[in-house]
């Protein structure tokens, strides 16, 4: 028991010098030491600064050849060449005739009825409400007759005149199915027009004059026209300007409506600097009844053209100049015929070229026995009697414009009367300009 007290105070004794050895130091007393851990301080509220961005560090990099490689250029449009073409202007197709009968009217329509080259549907035209009796499939024709009060007719009755209107309707369908369609919807007026102060059956007598009814619708119908056409002869020219050595190409034209078949004749022609024909200088290429003097004159080209249809007429002049005129223009005037197409060709109506000789356009060269007997270049005058006034007639091709009342001109009593129509045209001004030398 003893023991154990020993040791603990011995302990207690060993633990009591070490507490002061800790506390003295060197022989001194010092205050302790800081604890090894002190209070953390409050965290102190830092602004936020701006960064400036920094250039990425870049070097240009070297070749030891320069580049030749490029952006290819904008492609350029090609330079369109210089076409030369000429609008062609369309001209009404003649492909509708009609014949009044005494109790119904027969019409006949071309299956190329706009004159395009394209045959229509027979089942798209009507007469009115009535279709197509028959067809020519030779020549290309359909074939409508209707009563005078059928098919939807209209009559109207005037001082002279019982007119029956009837109306030739054509309205395509679309073709093969499709929504197409090659023609535009047209209506054609026909008209019969009758007399009413004579009888106008024929039956009982088969005359060989014409009847005064038919001179008389004749002369409320019947107009010339001078055209200058295209190379072609399809088409007027909608260009008048011409170079010395050209051909001008001159259609003469009598409009048929409801009379009996005409023939036109030019039967002189001059040309001046102005449009009055009188004036001075003049030059007459035409004359004597229709001789075109100018190939024997001048030695030209200058002819009639062969004579496909009697109320056509064409011919061709090769341009011409005044000397010493400076104007470049030239005005035409004809003197414009016609008679009935039943009466033959004879010295007075004729339409001669010289080609080596004197040849009549409608092949009767026997007609053109007297041209030889003008005098060339002479005023133009023909000899010859000429009676009435000048026919109704239209001018062309910003020629004059001429309308009289129309004459008649007359043989001998003993002789069979020729019923005849006459009339001035002019033709102009035409500018013809002279051909460089380079």
């Amino acid at each position: 028991m003893v023991m154990k007290c020993t040791a603990v105070c011995l302990v207690a004794l060993a633990l009591l010098v070490s507490f002061c050895d800790a506390q003295w130091d060197g022989g001194a007393y010092s205050k302790p030491s800081k604890p090894r851990y002190q209070k953390p301080s409050p965290p102190v509220r830092q602004e936020p600064s701006k960064q400036i961005p920094q250039e990425p560090q870049q070097s240009k990099q070297t070749f030891e050849k320069p580049l030749t490689w490029t952006y290819p250029e904008d492609p350029k449009p090609e330079p369109q060449p210089e076409v030369p073409f000429e609008l062609r202007h369309p001209v009404p197709a003649a492909t509708v005739a009609v014949e009044c009968r005494e109790r119904d009217a027969h019409v006949e329509v071309k299956k190329d009825m706009f004159g395009i080259g394209q045959f229509i549907n027979p089942a798209d035209l009507t007469l009115g409400a009535c279709g197509a009796v028959a067809e020519d499939n030779v020549a290309h024709v359909l074939i409508f007759e209707a009563e005078l009060h059928e098919c939807g007719s209209s009559s109207m009755m005037t001082d002279d005149y019982l007119i029956y209107t009837f109306t030739l309707n054509y309205n395509p369908q679309p073709l093969g199915g499709v929504p197409v369609v090659r023609t535009s919807k047209a209506a054609v007026i026909v008209e019969c027009h009758y007399p009413r102060k004579h009888n106008v059956s024929s039956l009982p007598l088969d005359p060989v004059w014409i009847p005064f009814s038919a001179v008389k619708v004749a002369e409320e119908f019947l107009y010339f026209t001078l055209k200058l056409m295209t190379d072609d002869w399809q088409y007027e020219r909608p260009i008048y300007q011409y170079f010395l050595g050209d051909m001008i190409n001159i259609e003469a034209i009598v409009k048929q409506y409801f009379h009996v078949p005409l023939r036109v004749y030019v039967d002189r022609c001059v040309a001046t600097l102005s449009p009055d024909a009188s004036s001075s200088p003049r030059y007459a290429f035409i004359e004597n009844h229709g001789c075109f003097v100018d190939a024997k004159i001048t030695g030209s080209e200058s002819k009639f053209m062969a004579r496909t249809v009697d109320n056509k007429l064409q011919f061709q002049l090769e341009a011409l100049r005044f000397q010493g005129a400076d104007s470049g223009l030239l005005y035409i005037t004809c003197h414009l015929k016609a008679t009935s197409a039943a009466y033959a060709f004879d010295s007075e109506h004729r339409a001669c070229s010289y080609i080596n000789g004197w040849k009549e356009a409608s092949g009767a060269d026997a007609a053109c026995g007297s041209c030889d007997s003008s005098s060339f270049g002479s005023s133009g005058a023909t000899s010859g009697l000429v009676t009435g006034t000048s026919g109704a007639s239209w001018g062309t091709g910003g020629g004059s414009t001429s309308l009289s009342t129309p004459g008649r001109k007359i043989r001998d009593v003993t002789q069979s009367e020729i019923i005849e129509w006459e009339g001035d045209v002019t033709l102009g001004p035409i500018p013809i300009e002279e051909k460089l030398v380079a």
